[in-house]
């Protein structure tokens, strides 16, 4: 099976500048910023809540556990958010009402949570509106874990973010291109 395309930072800013043309386009951004600040799965992503990333008083968390019902596998896990998502979660929160902690952090044209398969569609139909025809619900995630690796975050701390059991499911997420193996050569 092809694996997700990554995505380089020009190509991130382009999904960015159309998610905001879009019709719903902070829910959008903010979905995709998950994917690729957070290295979230489509069905974790649609499975958000209020409570997750916002707390008691409004305030947007540095960390939330992710329970088993809302992440692959069954096990919980904690989701790390860094001060690009965290400041796009304030952006975002001013669009919602905080006041119940169970509703969905995005909710669907028909109310409520998304549902995995049309998350996953919503990150096709992004993708494809801008010619990345190789690009899928799993690019943020890879390029997550492409980028981690490529700043020199080691294999088991990146297992651990992406909630792998096993590193080697982690290391066939990192993308390797003609430009990092010319870098290495170099470091001889």
């Amino acid at each position: 099976m092809r694996q997700a395309q990554t995505l380089n930072e020009a190509q991130l800013r382009r999904v960015l500048q159309y998610c905001r043309s879009r019709r719903h386009s902070a829910r959008d951004e903010t979905i995709v910023l998950f994917s690729f600040y957070a290295g979230l799965r489509a069905k974790e992503i649609a499975a958000l809540t209020l409570g997750n990333v916002f707390d008691e008083v409004g305030a947007v968390r540095k960390q939330f556990i992710l329970s088993a019902v809302q992440s692959k596998g069954g096990k919980t896990r904690t989701v790390y958010l860094n001060q690009r998502l965290r400041r796009a979660l304030v952006e975002y929160a001013a669009s919602l009402n905080l006041n119940d902690p169970h509703r969905a952090l995005f909710e669907s044209q028909k109310g409520g949570h998304f549902s995995a398969n049309t998350m996953c569609q919503l990150f096709l139909d992004i993708y494809k509106a801008l010619g990345l025809k190789d690009a899928s619900s799993h690019s943020g995630r890879r390029t997550y874990i492409t980028r981690l690796a490529n700043k020199g975050v080691g294999v088991r701390l990146l297992a651990e973010l992406a909630g792998h059991s096993h590193i080697s499911t982690t290391q066939r997420y990192i993308d390797v291109n003609a430009e990092q193996l010319s870098a290495a050569v170099e470091l001889l």
